[in-house]
């Protein structure tokens, strides 16, 4: 075990975290109790108090027993933007005894199928702007369906910038099994249940090189882990207030912006999508001391032609990761606030970090150090041996964050197990590189996977999706270049017989982005007469991804 980062621990800091034998749910209730009239969340400009919290978690718990027939154990989607709605129904399923399953609201139709036939999910919480995409799935494996109005939360006049699926009024959805979040009783006791720290908690899933997005199975005890350590690690105390602006539904944003700062009794400030100058306008109106913004946040952020209409000086931390903070950013965000960006790492796999700069001393464009009981490394990927400092292999990560497996996928757990000293390390994928004081760099993926503006985007998935078109024959996504995103998301196609000169890359690029989720669809679209392939008929995605950098150059 490498343990050259002891040497620039954080001063202070334990090296040890204990974490609490309990569930996730019950640390809502314990700042109920201590924190009863601070609020747990802003949303522009309404408070919601811990004890309204608690409270509206019960009555949603207790319609999920009686009325939709969820029984411990049982999974549920959360189709929700950040929003009240999505804190409160993700707090209620866990006190229902049931699994959260996040989905990213971009998420369309034939997407949102999967989840529902792999997850075996009866019950959904939609917002009604997004009711469209699930109606198909009512009664081929949905039963019930709990239509929201983000609008319902807006209790108090505001000034600041609303999305408009937020600022839209009540719209009644009738069908099947469907009601309104409103609707549901306004009293009524949760059954008890006997939930543990190690029974299953929260399912994100996560793409790999083939097939389907997979369901990264965490126990309370798990996600507590990080939920507590992103905490401890900044000293993040319980008068803090942090600004959520990065998706709840993604496992940065749900431990760092939610389930940690509950643990705390902090206030999250929520933003329902990013915007530069309401995020702004938040830090100032409500003295904003922490928030997580990916590097393409800060970069908006930093370029707002308005910048110095706010007071952004009561931010004491900005935290992230995703994508490395270019150099002259950083400084520009030093130069403003007198704070380094600190950047951090981890996957849906270990449900947020494995690694994370210390604050007092961060390295640029650095994932930091392992945090507490991990034990990671770089071996060779091929020998599996440990590798010296500097030299590039695969990261591999041993620690109690890390999950119990892939839901209903034992051959995908096998493939990203494996055992170094009677300890199970988990495969990152990612190629990096320990230095000489113990702080871990990337250097590449090992695994094809496109960082499109922080979002993660898998090219088998995207691949999948297409092969739908019935134009396409043949298709091979890779990273392109671009000036805002990083990476777009670029498809190579080659057509069947007879859809030459009748169908435009422009009719592709349309196509797939009216039947998959904005990040992950195709930008750019190339056509070409045939994919590149090895003699064992494999196509060749790197010729393709090595074409496509030399032409950005």
């Amino acid at each position: 075990m490498n343990e050259r980062h002891f040497a620039v621990w954080p001063k202070g800091l334990p090296r040890h975290l204990t974490v609490p034998a309990t569930t996730l749910c019950y640390n809502l209730e314990v700042s109920a109790v201590r924190y009863p009239d601070k609020p747990c969340m802003i949303f522009y400009d309404t408070p919601v108090t811990y004890a309204e919290c608690w409270a509206e978690t019960g009555r949603i718990a207790a319609y999920l027993q009686r009325e939709c027939g969820v029984a411990p154990g049982d999974r549920v989607l959360l189709y929700l933007q950040n929003s009240p709605q999505f804190v409160l129904a993700y707090y209620a399923i866990l006190r229902a005894g049931a699994v959260v399953v996040p989905v990213n609201p971009m998420n369309l139709t034939d997407e949102l199928r999967h989840y529902v036939e792999d997850t075996g999910a009866r019950t959904i919480f939609v917002p009604q702007d997004l009711y469209a995409h699930v109606e198909p799935l009512m009664g081929q494996g949905l039963r019930h369906a709990i239509a929201v109005c983000y609008a319902d939360y807006l209790r108090q006049p505001t000034d600041l910038k609303l999305p408009e699926f937020v600022a839209a009024p009540y719209r009644a959805i009738v069908g099947p099994g469907v009601a309104a979040w409103r609707d549901m009783p306004a009293s009524g006791a949760p059954a008890p249940v006997a939930t543990g720290p190690d029974d299953l908690c929260v399912m994100p899933y996560t793409s790999g090189t083939t097939g389907y997005p997979k369901g990264c199975m965490h126990t309370h005890r798990s996600a507590l882990v990080t939920a507590i350590a992103g905490m401890q690690w900044f000293g993040t105390q319980q008068d803090a207030v942090a600004l959520s602006a990065l998706p709840l539904f993604h496992v940065t944003g749900m431990q760092g912006g939610m389930n940690g700062l509950i643990f705390v009794g902090g206030t999250m400030v929520l933003l329902a999508r990013w915007d530069r100058d309401t995020a702004a306008e938040c830090i100032r109106r409500y003295r904003v001391n922490a928030t997580q913004l990916i590097s393409t946040m800060v970069v908006d952020l930093l370029s707002s032609p308005r910048l110095a209409e706010y007071d952004l000086s009561s931010v004491r931390r900005m935290s992230g990761g995703g994508a490395a903070m270019p150099d002259a950013i950083a400084q520009k965000m030093h130069d403003l606030l007198a704070i380094d960006y600190v950047e951090g790492y981890g996957m849906s796999e270990t449900i947020a970090p494995t690694h994370i700069n210390p604050p007092d001393r961060p390295k640029k464009q650095c994932l930091g150090i392992p945090i507490f009981g991990v034990d990671a490394r770089v071996i060779d990927p091929v020998t599996l041996a440990e590798l010296a400092p500097n030299e590039v292999g695969e990261i591999v990560v041993h620690g109690p964050q890390v999950m119990q497996g892939y839901w209903n996928n034992p051959e995908a757990s096998a493939a990203v197990f494996l055992q170094i000293d009677g300890k199970r390390f988990l495969r990152t994928g990612d190629l990096g590189r320990i230095d000489e004081d113990g702080y871990f760099f990337m250097v590449d993926r090992l695994k094809r996977m496109i960082n499109a503006a922080g979002y993660k985007v898998w090219p088998a998935e995207v691949e999948a999706l297409m092969y739908r078109h019935p134009a396409i024959r043949e298709v091979c996504v890779v990273a392109g270049s671009d000036e805002r995103r990083g990476e777009t998301v670029k498809a190579v196609v080659a057509l069947k017989d007879g859809f030459a000169g009748t169908v435009s890359e422009q009719d592709i690029v349309d196509w797939a982005h009216a039947n998959m989720a904005a990040y992950k669809s195709p930008r750019v679209v190339e056509f070409c007469a045939a994919l590149p392939k090895s003699a064992t008929g494999k196509v060749l995605w790197r010729t393709l991804q090595e074409a496509q950098a030399t032409a950005a150059r």
